[in-house]
């Protein structure tokens, strides 16, 4: 992977001239990202073209948890004009490889992850747009819109307004700040003075939601399974530190969200397959389904699930074939 022009005359320009940049490991958007050393130091160059990613919210968002006293890495120097930002960098430490190698403090690691947020969910959302039904409703339509299709079904009548019939219970709590993408692979291990455990990645496309949004995320992570044992504990411990909280409207809040936040992740790993290219996603969907179709026994999502029962059979719930 190349470094995107003007990299040279960016790191000169910021102290980093004759740096060391080599690639690390991007994620699902346009974003790119390098690690550049230079004399025992490090940073990490973003390259978000302007012409497909907004980075403003990326670094508002940053310092906004950053001043909140959590782990969000800050911008050490910005062209925005060109899409290039140097950040922090938080090493290697990445829950899912490092969970991977040596699972015995699995336990742990999570129960620091739900503490940031029930912690986080102590203070207002901040400057960010809300969770609107009409937010939720286009994620969800992210399924009938490009899973249907690639599995050659059309969409029957009745889709949405199943769904209209949960977002109620989705408006019962003052809204959070809702990171959207809080797993494993988006949690990095820190031991830094001054830093909490646990580093905050992908975070740009926050709003303000309900609070069971980001613990349904971490807990019905597609990438990395939560044994059923572990989910409990986690639900119950964020719970335990939030007294404030309508339990039984929560834990209705979590089934909703972690049944729709699926649903519409097998849209989206379709749709980077068959309008990106991108042919790694489609072999989660038998694991998503797998979570879907469990989802969707809770009382809560009965509209949904009929619809789903009604019209999207069990040999379309295999997931979508890829083209040798």
């Amino acid at each position: 992977m190349i470094p995107p022009p003007g990299t040279g005359a960016f790191l000169n320009a910021h102290g980093w001239g004759g740096a060391a940049v080599r690639p690390l490991a991007g994620d699902a958007s346009f974003r790119r990202y390098f690690r550049v050393t230079l004399g025992g130091r490090s940073a990490v160059l973003m390259d978000a073209p302007p012409d497909k990613e907004d980075s403003g919210p990326f670094l508002a968002i940053g310092k906004y948890l950053h001043n909140l006293g959590f782990s969000a890495p800050q911008a050490l120097a910005t062209d925005l004009d060109s899409g290039l930002i140097l950040l922090e960098d938080y090493g290697d430490g990445r829950v899912t490889p490092v969970l991977a190698q040596d699972a015995s403090d699995e336990h742990a690691i999570y129960a620091a992850a739900v503490d940031i947020l029930a912690a986080l969910h102590q203070h207002p959302p901040g400057d960010v747009a809300p969770y609107t039904d009409a937010e939720y409703l286009r994620e969800a339509r992210l399924f009938p819109d490009w899973y249907l299709p690639a599995v050659g079904l059309t969409e029957a009548p009745g889709h949405d307004a199943a769904w209209a019939q949960l977002w109620p219970a989705l408006f019962t709590h003052p809204p959070v700040l809702v990171l959207r993408d809080y797993h494993a692979d988006n949690l990095m291990l820190l031991d830094r003075p001054g830093h909490q455990r646990l580093g905050l990645l992908d975070f740009q496309d926050a709003l303000a939601g309900h609070p069971a949004y980001d613990l349904a995320s971490l807990l019905q992570d597609i990438r990395r399974i939560v044994s059923p044992k572990l989910e409990a504990a986690m639900i119950a411990r964020y719970i335990a530190a939030r007294p404030d909280l309508d339990e039984a409207a929560f834990r209705t809040a979590y089934a909703i969200l972690a049944a729709q936040r699926n649903i519409k992740i097998l849209g989206v790993f379709t749709r980077l397959y068959v309008r990106d290219g991108k042919p790694a996603y489609p072999r989660y969907h038998p694991r998503l389904w797998e979570m879907v179709n469990a989802n969707l026994e809770h009382p809560a999502l009965a509209p949904v699930k009929a619809w789903f029962d009604a019209h999207v059979p069990a040999s379309a719930r295999i997931g979508v074939k890829v083209s040798a």
